[in-house]
């Protein structure tokens, strides 16, 4: 038996191993089971220029837990190794077979993963000790046993064996008996060697008999060797591309299209990357593309690696460039990786541009679906949203879609204002806001239909881009004659106590709470246009709704919602409420303007246009006085208002119609809202 230390330059690297070479300990499995595959194909390879003649036979790797004995094994039929191999690819850990192997077979080569070595060595990450029981195919060769207990001592010595190959036996540490679980291995096996080129196996099928489940005789092949991004596009037809995505997600609906990749210049890559049907919370869409190295998963964390649009494709992604390695922050920095993500925003463009050209009504049918994808990757790409300019569509309250080009030259002629600005209208809730969409297309406007996620934020670019010259305006923003105003608008021809007395009449019975705040607001609009309505201030409106979806907008986001309930004052009603008002407490009312008048002239003349400051404090205390007086007035005026308020079935009426028609009536106020509609009828 030889015995030896091993060749590194720490005195110890499995501290060094267990915690930081891999971010995760279940990797190891991979490692081991990449190796033997990779043991695999370079037997395969060398058979196919000659350099083995004998039979290959079965090729499957196999791997066995023990409870009772607390060992893990990895067996394969590969290449294996002499004593000779063993030292210089095990003992000394800076080399790697892999390497060497493939600049010998580098036109030959078949699949070769891994580095044979350092990978290993993530077996003590679970083991206490671990033991590579090899024989090498070549003629003569004899068996031999390394085993090594975590430290940088190892032996070796010749052993029987009688058939070439490898096992790994792995003598698990008592706290990560885990990995001898069944299920465990199972969910290990499936995550990274579900697509390995070469079969592995994990103990036998089995069946039910009798009630029970027995093991047959067949060995439990966990793996598809030849899953459908390793195909050419031509082999594959639509259902092939259907059946492997629900290969890959079991319980996913049908996607929406596929994209399959295949490059092999200026780098390898291959993949199918599919269109998923996006749910309301694009969150939970994440980490679905998969990341493999030659068929060995890498890892399902993608942001950073491909653009953050992308990572709502699902998929998979397969590359010899990528490092089979799973540290995100190399991955990430990696120079291969960023041009692979490049390459394939424009792939995805590309392939979206195709279909729009060649399948526009199927894109339309899918756009939906298809729109906070596509809106994502223009807020957060240029290069996507360049290309993008040519196949994002606007659709309108009447389910027609337009593309930019194609919609600005369809309201251009009507939609732009007296300063030349276009004027986009658009709802974000068709029926909700049905009033402001009919009164919109009553002056032959086109409205559109923006009810997306992103769509604020997607508004909010297109904006910018124009430089000032587009604006869109939700319906509910303002009145129709101001939303597109095309002359100055009309003068209203109300006093200023009319105003008054209307503002507070009908602020009386607008809701007075903490999370939303009523402004009355007069024009002079015609006869024919509602009484009053409600509006709420686009750019408010808009920046609450960026604050709920963007982190560093919480000011707008606390903030009270604001409305406008505007009073047409040329609407026969408006009219009738005010000569209603008028006789009931101008009567009332006006001796107290007179008083409020004469102390308010009074006050002036006090403070002879010097700054408060400045008075003498006589004066002061005279002018607190007033104040007070015109404070006392100002409320009895007040009471006089909300008691013709509280009293006129019109006003409250119209106040909770108008409420009613912007789903701003709730609670009790709706009820009594019916119990009066039911008596005035």
């Amino acid at each position: 038996m030889q015995k030896g230390n091993i060749g590194v330059t720490t005195d110890n690297i499995f501290p060094v191993i267990k915690k930081f070479l891999y971010s995760d300990h279940e990797i190891f499995l991979r490692e081991l089971v990449s190796n033997a595959v990779d043991a695999t194909q370079k037997l395969k390879t060398l058979a196919s220029v000659g350099e083995f003649k004998g039979e290959l036979g079965n090729l499957t790797v196999q791997i066995k837990a023990d409870k009772d004995a607390g060992t893990l094994t990895i067996s394969d039929r590969g290449i294996g190794m002499t004593e000779e191999e063993i030292d210089k690819y095990i003992n000394q850990i800076a080399f790697s077979g892999a390497n060497d192997f493939l600049e010998k077979y580098k036109n030959d080569a078949n699949a070769i993963i891994g580095h044979f070595g350092l990978g290993f060595y993530s077996s003590f990450m679970v083991s206490k000790k671990v033991e590579i029981i090899t024989k090498s195919f070549r003629e003569g060769a004899k068996a031999v046993k390394w085993s090594c207990d975590g430290s940088p001592e190892y032996s070796i010595e010749e052993i029987e064996k009688s058939d070439r190959g490898t096992d790994i036996v792995l003598y698990i540490e008592d706290e990560n008996k885990e990995f001898l679980e069944e299920y465990k291995i199972n969910e290990l096996l499936n995550k990274y060697c579900k697509f390995l080129a070469i079969p592995v196996a994990f103990g036998k099928k089995k069946d039910w008999k009798d009630g029970k489940q027995i093991e047959t005789e067949e060995d439990n092949v966990i793996n598809n060797t030849n899953p459908a991004w390793t195909r050419k596009p031509s082999e594959l037809k639509e259902e092939d591309y259907k059946n492997f995505y629900h290969e890959l997600y079991p319980m996913a609906e049908d996607p929406l299209f596929n994209i399959h990749l295949n490059v092999d210049y200026p780098f390898n890559l291959t993949g199918i990357l599919y269109f998923p049907k996006i749910k309301n919370n694009i969150e939970i869409q994440k980490n679905k593309i998969q990341l493999y190295c030659n068929q060995v998963f890498v890892t399902d964390s993608v942001e950073g690696i491909v653009p953050e649009f992308l990572t709502l494709l699902h998929g998979v992604i397969d590359s010899p460039d990528i490092p089979l390695n799973v540290s995100r922050s190399y991955l990430q920095s990696d120079s291969n990786v960023k041009k692979i993500s490049n390459h394939i925003t424009k792939k995805v463009a590309d392939r979206l541009q195709e279909i729009f050209n060649q399948q526009r009504a199927d894109f339309e049918e899918k756009w939906d679906d298809l729109k906070v994808f596509i809106e994502y990757g223009i807020l957060t790409d240029e290069k996507f949203a360049e290309k993008a300019e040519k196949f994002v569509l606007l659709k309108n309250v009447d389910g027609k879609y337009f593309t930019l080009e194609e919609y600005k030259t369809l309201i251009e002629a009507n939609q732009t204002d007296k300063d030349k600005n276009l004027i986009y209208l658009y709802a974000t809730n068709k029926e909700e806001q049905y009033t402001y969409i009919n009164a919109a297309k009553s002056k032959g406007y086109d409205v559109l239909m923006l009810d997306g996620q992103l769509d604020v934020h997607f508004i909010s670019k297109l904006e910018h881009k124009s430089e000032g010259k587009c604006r869109f305006v939700r319906v509910d923003s303002d009145v129709i004659d101001k939303l597109i105003q095309k002359e100055e608008t009309k003068k209203v021809e109300l006093s200023a106590d009319d105003q008054d007395a209307l503002t507070q009449v009908f602020s009386s019975l607008l809701p007075n709470n903490s999370k939303s705040n009523f402004i009355v607001t007069f024009e002079n609009l015609s006869a024919n246009s509602q009484p009053a309505f409600i509006t709420q201030n686009e750019f408010m409106r808009r920046m609450k709704e960026m604050a709920a979806t963007q982190s560093g907008m919480n000011f707008y986001g606390e903030m009270p919602d604001s409305f406008n309930m505007v009073i047409n004052t040329a609407h026969p009603l408006v009219q009738r409420i005010l000569k209603n008002e008028n006789e009931a407490c101008n009567e009332k009312v006006t001796p107290i303007l007179n008083k409020i008048a004469e102390l308010d002239k009074k006050r002036t003349e006090l403070k002879g246009g010097k700054n408060e400051s400045d008075l003498a404090e006589a004066i002061k205390d005279e002018i607190k006085k007033i104040d007070d007086e015109l404070s006392s007035n100002k409320k009895e005026k007040q009471d006089i208002f909300n008691d013709f308020a509280k009293n006129s079935k019109e006003v409250k009426q119209l106040v909770d119609l108008t409420l009613l028609s912007n789903n701003l009536l709730k609670g009790e106020a709706l009820n009594q809202f019916i119990q009066r509609s039911i008596e005035m009828i």
